[in-house]
């Protein structure tokens, strides 16, 4: 069985015929500094609704099944406070992660004049995505949910309705450790109440019924755990995939190290060795 280079597909995008840049639509006018970065996608919306309901049901959880009906009010304070601040850490960096614009690459600007306008020496090469009709950087990959190509692309998270890429990366990485952190403490106040519970009466220990005490914890015992698991190897991924320089979309396509020769690029020369890559062939 032959296998197929790993570049097969970049190189197919190098070839004149591919480009077709009389089929590009002018790009649309840059919008206005300060416009919200939103993905319209419905599932993603509706992953990013469910994110911010279980962290609020652990508050819930939390503060009125667990600290306030304690009677050891320095426990509560103490706790009550670094739980609230990882929370609304973990929220805020969602939020960071889920309306900032991840790199998207100026879309539609893989016109005939927009070409031409580089000065390129014939026989230099050209990326060009044929879904949003962009000239595509070093590292860029197209994303169908955001229908755009986005540089350093790692991944879409449906989690935040975005994909995680150059800009906003350091607001997932920081989702995950929060997310990490409020799951692992939670799982510790549900074993100490557990404790606390079974020493002395169960009317005592929560201001609900016994039953619906116990099923509240262990609602919440089972979302910690399972948070706790999923962000803490998002986190390790995300912490490999910063220290080896590489995406995980690169790692799952095994894609040619080139940007490694260079040490690491800034969105400045990223920008300016990706403009003296591109070009067509002096015939068109």
């Amino acid at each position: 069985m032959m296998l197929i280079p790993t570049h097969h597909f970049r190189d197919i995008e190098r070839k004149p015929e591919y480009l077709q840049p009389e089929k590009c639509v002018p790009p649309p006018h840059p919008s206005p500094v300060g416009t919200m970065w939103f993905i319209r996608d419905g599932c993603g919306i509706a992953c990013a609704i469910v994110t911010w309901f279980l962290v609020l049901y652990a508050e819930f959880v939390v503060l009125f099944v667990m600290l306030i009906p304690s009677r050891d009010y320095v426990y509560s304070i103490i706790n009550g406070i670094v739980f609230n601040l990882l929370a609304f850490l973990a929220l805020a960096s969602h939020c960071r992660a889920m309306l900032t614009d991840p790199g998207a690459v100026p879309k539609g600007n893989a016109t005939k004049e927009f070409i031409e306008s580089l000065q390129l020496k014939p026989g230099q090469v050209v990326y060009k995505c044929p879904k949003c009709c962009s000239i595509k950087p070093d590292r860029a990959h197209h994303c169908s949910v955001c229908k755009r190509c986005i540089r350093k692309m790692d991944h879409h998270c449906p989690w935040v309705n975005n994909c995680v890429g150059e800009n906003n990366q350091k607001y997932f990485v920081l989702f995950t450790m929060y997310i990490a952190l409020i799951s692992l403490h939670a799982l510790i106040m549900v074993g100490f109440h557990f404790l606390h519970c079974f020493e002395e009466d169960w009317t005592k220990c929560s201001s609900f019924s016994p039953p619906t005490t116990v099923i509240l914890l262990i609602l919440l015992c089972f979302e910690g755990l399972l948070f706790l698991i999923f962000t803490s190897v998002m986190f390790g991924t995300q912490v490999h995939s910063i220290c080896t320089d590489e995406t995980g979309i690169e790692q799952l396509k095994k894609e040619e190290r080139r940007w490694a020769d260079c040490g690491l690029p800034t969105l400045e020369s990223a920008g300016r060795r990706s403009a003296t890559r591109m070009s067509i062939s002096s015939a068109d």
